[in-house]
Order: structure tokens, then sequence, then C-alpha cells
């Protein structure tokens, strides 16, 4: 009876770690919750002033801290870390606030990140500044880019679009108010367009006017017309309708400057104009010319597009533009105009000049991480803004099929705009569906 219960037990230890074996690779969420967090969160607390300490993150005491220690509390005077606020577990990692002491900054925490990391046993460790004086320490326990779904609760609302999940295992969002206009970089098949087809799928939801410009006879973008304003899929058109937006955006100013205000979202809400999203696919289509006669066409895109970049953000005019390369090769205007894409999201790149093109003038700690993104791990990029932080992220999978039934369900939200009328995608012709034939068959003779 003792050796059978000694099997039962040892093969129920067995299949106890093999579990724990099975959720580590397969659901690691649920192993986080149970092993990893526990684990994580006691090694933390036992080694907190330690790694603090080896890690050259304490600072020596002031005066009066040292005299009571010393004198009252009758014990050694050690280094000051950064005292602990909080400590809280997600299901991706562990949220930790501190409280700098005088003479530590966010910087010398950044530095240190990866030696943190190492020192307690996670995935990664991002430092991001909440207030003055205090920041977070987000650990992630686990890849949480290796498959990426964004949480049930991330929905596109006002001009806040949930497009990918940041390597800490918050949400990424590609909100207009903030950034207005963005530019996209990245080699064949590094997650471009699915990248682009997110965030279509959150714009269709929105009450928004979505402009298509796609110089690849519209093999990318045809496929959203219900739910586009207009579609240019040439760049003769595109000049064209490029100086309609310009002309937009020119009426909006005059309707500003007629109420006194400086900005569309001061205006009272019946008198507001729709927000405009220009969604520009492969941007170098559209400053290449093959002949001279070609050269009057680009000079009109640019101008436009650099307007628009300077000035439409005020009235609600709004682009992402999207390319492979977007450097001075592409000619005059192509340097001036990327400088006002303040929105920076680099994929996977075929060499280092094009990471830089993309993110050495907003953030430059981050070229190097855009160069080291693996083949295998399309849609993972490199998001910045001309703040200087910077993020990785990835796209989660999204079928074109899937935004087109979207674009389909919420075609009824395409505003009424006369001047994009001319634009208007034609709806492709739906194929009546096979029902019983009307038409006797003609009789077989010999």
């Amino acid at each position: 009876m003792t050796d059978l219960s000694m099997v039962l037990e040892a093969t129920g230890a067995l299949a106890g770690a093999g579990g724990l074996g099975y959720a580590k690779v397969r659901a690691p969420r649920v192993y986080w919750s149970l092993v990893g967090l526990p684990v994580t969160w006691g090694r933390f607390t036992f080694t907190y002033r330690s790694t603090m300490d080896v890690c050259g993150l304490t600072v020596q005491p002031s005066r009066l801290r040292a005299f009571l220690a010393r004198n009252v509390a009758r014990r050694e005077v050690l280094p000051v870390p950064p005292k602990v606020r909080r400590v809280w577990g997600t299901s991706t990692g562990l949220r930790v606030t501190l409280r700098l002491p005088a003479g530590l900054e966010p910087a010398d925490l950044m530095t240190a990140s990866e030696r943190l990391r190492h020192a307690w046993g996670v995935h990664s460790v991002t430092v991001v500044e909440t207030k003055p004086g205090y920041v977070e320490l987000r650990m992630t326990g686990y890849d949480v880019l290796r498959r990426v779904r964004l949480p049930r609760g991330a929905r596109a609302e006002g001009l806040a679009v949930p497009v990918a999940l940041r390597e800490d295992g918050t949400v990424f969002v590609r909100d207009y108010r903030k950034m207005p206009m963005a530019l996209t970089l990245g080699a064949n098949n590094s997650g471009k367009s699915v990248y682009q087809r997110n965030l279509i799928k959150g714009l269709a939801r929105l009450p928004v006017a979505l402009v298509g410009i796609d110089c690849k006879r519209g093999v990318e973008q045809s496929a959203y017309a219900p739910r586009l304003s207009a579609l240019a899929t040439t760049p003769d058109d595109s000049a064209t309708l490029l100086d309609v937006l310009v002309a937009e955006m020119e009426d909006r100013f005059d309707l500003l400057s007629r109420h006194g205000v400086s900005d569309m979202w001061d205006l009272p809400e019946r008198l507001r104009p729709v927000p405009v999203v220009v969604l520009v696919d492969e941007v170098a289509e559209l400053f290449l010319i093959s002949s001279k006669k070609d050269e009057e066409r680009r000079e009109r895109i640019v101008t436009a597009l650099i307007r628009l970049a300077q000035m439409a953000r005020a009235v609600g005019i709004h682009l992402e533009v999207c390319g492979q390369r977007f450097g001075s090769e592409l000619g005059k205007g192509a340097t001036m105009l990327r400088a006002q894409l303040t929105g920076r999201v680099v994929h996977r790149v075929n060499d280092k000049q094009t990471a830089e093109m993309g993110l050495a003038d907003v953030a430059p700690d981050a070229v190097m991480a855009a160069g080291l993104i693996p083949a295998e791990r399309p849609g993972t990029a490199v998001a910045a803004d001309s703040s200087g932080g910077w993020a990785k992220i990835r796209t989660p999978h999204t079928s074109r099929e899937d935004v087109t039934a979207v674009c389909r369900e919420f075609a009824h939200l395409v505003p009424e705009l006369p001047a994009l009328d001319p634009f208007r995608p034609h709806l492709p012709a739906t194929a009546p569906e096979p029902g019983p034939s009307l038409v006797k068959p003609r009789p077989v003779t010999d």
C-alpha cells in the first residue's frame, strides 16, 4: 500500500510539473499568474535594497538622516535607494512605483534597466516617468510579443485607435489628437500592411472620413471602398485629390476665423467639421517621376503634402504616410515632409540607413533596436515620437477579409463631404446568389 501511494504521489508530481511546463510554453499568462508572479514578487522583495546598491541606484543619506541613524537608532548608515510606494501584479508582469531620492533621475534607472532585468529574472524592465520625482518600473514576466492579442477592453474611441501591443504589456494607441501626423516605414513582408489594416479596422468604427491614396492601382485599399470617402489609385488622381484636400483645409480655416478660434475642437459641436484621415500607401510612388513632363505633377503633390502636414492639424485633417524608404533620394521636399511627420513606426528594415531615416531625428537610441527586429516576427516595430520616447510593439495579425467586413458593417458612417464626391470609390458589384434556373434546358437532338 505504501508503494502504491508513493507511485501515485510521484505520478501526480510529474503530471503537475509537466502541466506547468506545458503552460509555460502554450499558456504563458497562466504560468505567470501561478508561478512567475509569486516567485518574482518574492525575489524583488528580498533583494531590492542589495540590487539597487550594486546597480548604483542609491545615494548617500542626508546629514540629518545619518545623524539619527548613528546616534538615535544606533545602526549602520546605509545608502538610500528609491522608496517603494506601491507594488502590484498584472497578467503579464509586475509594476512598481518608486519615489526617487534627491540625486537620482529617471535616466539613471533607464540606463540600469538591463541589469535590473537579469537581477530579478524577468523578460524586460521598462522605466516610465509618471510625475516629477516618481517612476514606474514595468516588469514583463514573459515575451508578450510572441503571441499578440489585444485586451478585450481595448476599443477605438474619440480619435484614438488601439493598434498594437507594447513590449511592457500595455496597448499602443494611435491617438490623432496627440500625434496628428505619422510615418510608417519597413521592408517587404515586415508588417506594414497589417499595421495599416488594424488602423483602418479601428478608424472604420469612428465618425471620421477616410481618404485612401494607393498608387499600386488600389490593390490594397480598394477592398475598403465601402468605408472610404475618397480613393486615388494613380499619381495623377492623387495630385488632384490632394489639391481638393488643401482647398478643404483652407475652407476650414475660414470657418475658424469667422468664429474667432484657432482649433477645430474649440468650435461648437454642431459647427465642427468631421475629422479626415488621409492614408497614403507607398509614398515613394508619389515622388518618383519617369520623364520631365511628370515634374509639374510631382511639385503639386509634394507642395500639397507639406502644406497639409504643416497646418492641417488644427482643422482635423491628419496624414498617415506609409513606405519602404523615405529619404533625400526621393528628391526635393522629401526631408521637409518627413520632419513634419512626428509620429514614427519603423518595422524591420533592410539597412541601417532606413532605420535612421525614421528614427534618428526623433529617438536616436531606437535606431539599433529597429535594426535587430528578426524576419520571423512580422508586425514587430519600434514606435517613437518627437518627445524622444520609444517602445517596441507588435501588431496582431488581421486578415484583409476581416477589415473588409468591418468596412461594410460601418459603411453608414461615411460622412457627407461634397468636395470628395468625385473621388468616391465605386463599390464592387456583388454576384447574385445561385438559385433555381427559370430557363428550361434545351432538348438534346441527334
